[in-house]
């Protein structure tokens, strides 16, 4: 079953392999879908005068285009080369490069199912696809919350394949905040507390916080998470914890948020 229809829609950015020029325009070959042949007329190829074909487009080049027209009744694709920004076609680029990564991955998946590709592919491709708009961004999600994914395709036999090849191959995508904290106490067993106030920081999530020594007293604290959300909430959690620690023994403290 294959994971995207068979034709393009308008509008839509595709991935393709110039096969022949002309005078009059150039015929590429839509990676994307099974090879399947579109033009780019010359007035498509370049914004102003375009003089000679060639000084903007060769024989064998991958290039990122905009769908202007489809004739399904005929299977004719035009497109356009001009109508793309350099963002947009950054991102085409990335995410098609996604894409080929995630079938290599269904390659592990099926290996781990002792199955075909093709047939792993037809069990739960287009249903990913679907479900998470990519292969890969359906990888993405079994790494970065793999509970959820459990949840999402429960009583299904290839999730727990699925969710092992994303645990060995995905880096979870991540953000990092930062802040300062000030902690001190002069008492006799000052440097105790501050360092007692510190690990209670850390101990808030230790596979996320990262407390560093700045210059005594202020040491910064660093915080990732998968989203902003989530690190501003253990931030808050992380600096709470300190602040309490340090000032229930007498010290003091501050926070201010980098």
């Amino acid at each position: 079953m294959p994971l995207r229809a068979e034709l393009p829609e308008e509008g839509d950015l595709v991935i393709g392999t110039v096969t022949s020029i002309r005078n009059f325009g150039a015929f590429v070959t839509l990676d994307e879908y099974n090879k399947r042949e579109a033009f780019i007329h010359l007035s498509e190829v370049a914004t102003g005068w375009v003089k000679y074909i060639r000084d903007h487009i060769r024989e064998g080049q991958k290039i990122v285009a905009r769908v202007l027209r489809v004739d399904a009744s005929k299977g004719q694709v035009d497109l356009s080369l001009k109508r793309i920004n350099d963002h947009q076609r950054r991102e085409k680029v990335q995410a098609w490069k996604n894409e080929a990564r995630a079938m290599r991955l269904v390659e592990q998946v099926a290996q781990g199912l002792k199955i075909p590709t093709d047939e792993a592919v037809d069990q739960f491709g287009p249903a990913l696809v679907e479900k998470y708009g990519s292969l890969f961004g359906a990888f993405e999600v079994a790494s970065v919350d793999a509970k959820r994914f459990q949840k999402e395709n429960d009583k299904v036999p290839w999730v727990a394949a699925f969710l092992r090849v994303a645990h060995d191959n995905i880096v979870p995508p991540s953000v990092t905040i930062l802040g300062t904290l000030e902690v001190s106490d002069p008492g006799p067993d000052g440097l105790d507390h501050v360092r007692e106030a510190l690990l209670a920081a850390e101990q808030v999530d230790p596979d996320s916080v990262e407390v560093q020594y700045v210059g005594a007293p202020r040491y910064r604290i660093r915080v990732r998470a998968a989203q902003y959300k989530q690190a501003e909430e253990t931030l808050k959690k992380a600096t709470e914890a300190a602040l309490k620690s340090v000032k229930a023994v007498g010290g003091e403290g501050t926070f201010v948020r980098a």
